[in-house]
């Protein structure tokens, strides 16, 4: 996918999320939708049964489901999510995601300003 953002920070924008799942045959394909200072929105597309192992980030993040399910792992809890389904992380938590189906997500992250 292109490296451009789909949205300009400065202008107003529309961009469509409601299609169907990208085909990706193998892997993780992502693409950023929103960049901007403390605030990134990042729209990812999992091959069934693709995962990403557990890891934390320092942003507060925001996952919604639009397609697909899959295992969100959180603190060594195992949760079935599924298109329709928005999951709060706080900075820190350990997580990780399992495809079970094609999988389309749309997290935001938002950090906060540095002091």
């Amino acid at each position: 996918m292109s490296t451009a953002a789909l949205l300009a920070t400065a202008a107003a924008g529309v961009c469509p999320l409601g299609g169907p799942t990208k085909n990706v045959a193998h892997g993780v394909v992502s693409q950023a939708v929103l960049t901007a200072p403390g605030l990134r929105v990042t729209l990812f597309h999992f091959a069934a049964g693709q995962e990403l192992s557990e890891h934390t980030t320092p942003a507060r993040a925001l996952i919604q489901v639009l397609a697909g399910t899959c295992d969100f792992t959180l603190n060594g809890e195992i949760r079935r999510l599924t298109a329709g389904d928005l999951l709060h992380l706080p900075p820190q938590l350990p997580h990780a995601v399992r495809a079970t189906t094609g999988l389309t997500l749309l997290i935001t992250q938002a950090t906060p300003p540095k002091l």
